[in-house]
């Protein structure tokens, strides 16, 4: 089928962050042709490292934003992974606008550069925070009211239903990756990466946000990516959600001692107090991936496994 395997014709949004380079590397492996249309607001180029020499790829330095930048680049593709974004969640409620246009609107335009030129194929990042404060655990797609908790999810939901309408009005077909926690090489965010600053800031004190009884799935950047594109294969359906994450969750606690650990042990540990670290924040995630899991792929690593990793990858470039 055209969109898979070595007939593929990709266009990869965000392809310069994190996940987005990993992905990049994937469906270069698989025979794809890949273009990477990146604003480098959050990604790097380095990210990429060699894959921009290679000969069936091509970057597009553009703005989502910007219709009339990103469009040509749709010409002839067979399919899209759009994970561009707004990393930071906290970003967002210091800006409201941000993720309405990085997220939703930025969406939009992207949609509506498929629709000229015919692609039919999307693949989204979007995150377990749509599903605001869940009262059941392990959190399953079919969850509701989804009531989101911070400009953020708002934007990714926001970005479900475009997807969905677009997908049922002219014909495409939209996957909807609700991503837990995501780590890995190349962070720039997140719990782990900020342990690591402050500890570089002072080693002899870690402060830890909220009460560190909070608790979520950590799934590493390569098993997400494998998740994505082995979902991506198999999917029939119009338009359908997908958990990607782990069976279990680590307190923040737990994280924050093992950052410590890695720091030689020495740093007190501070926690700020309250159920959860800032303004939406979701302190309790665990998601249900028995639907994935029913198709045949589950990630190799538990939270804590890919927590560890993820610390000597943050070592390897900060330091303890």
């Amino acid at each position: 089928m055209a969109g898979k395997g070595d007939a593929a014709r990709a266009v990869v949004t965000g392809g310069a962050g994190a996940i987005g380079s990993l992905l990049v590397g994937s469906l270069l492996r698989s025979g794809a042709e890949v273009t990477v249309v990146d604003n480098l607001s959050s990604g790097r180029l380095e990210n990429l490292g060699e894959l921009r020499h290679h000969p069936r790829f091509r970057f597009v330095e553009a703005d989502l934003l910007r219709p009339e930048m990103i469009r040509p680049s749709f010409e002839g593709a067979t399919e899209v992974w759009h994970l561009a974004a707004n990393p930071d969640i906290r970003r967002g409620t210091e800006d409201p606008r941000l993720d309405l246009e990085q997220g939703t609107l930025a969406t939009f335009h992207v949609l509506e550069a498929m629709r000229a030129h015919g692609v039919k194929r999307i693949r989204f990042s979007s995150s377990s925070v749509v599903y605001g404060f869940p009262e059941k655990f392990p959190t399953p797609e079919d969850y509701g009211p989804l009531l989101p908790q911070s400009q953020y999810a708002a934007g990714k939901l926001g970005s479900e239903a475009l997807i969905s309408a677009f997908a049922h009005s002219y014909g495409m077909q939209g996957i909807l990756y609700r991503f837990a926690n995501i780590i890995g090489p190349g962070m720039t965010h997140g719990v782990l990466y900020d342990f690591f600053m402050k500890l570089k800031r002072d080693p002899r004190r870690l402060e830890v946000l909220g009460d560190g009884r909070q608790a979520k799935g950590y799934l590493l950047a390569d098993d997400c990516v494998e998740g994505m594109r082995f979902v991506a294969d198999r999917m029939t359906a119009p338009v359908d959600a997908f958990n990607l994450g782990p069976v279990d969750r680590i307190p923040v606690s737990e994280i924050a001692k093992k950052v410590v650990e890695a720091h030689g042990g020495t740093a007190r540990i501070e926690y700020t107090g309250g159920e959860r670290g800032w303004v939406g924040d979701v302190p309790q995630q665990l998601l249900a991936t028995e639907k994935v899991r029913a198709l045949g792929w589950s990630p190799r690593h538990t939270s804590a496994e890919a927590v560890d990793r993820a610390i000597r990858y943050l070592a390897d470039e900060f330091g303890p």
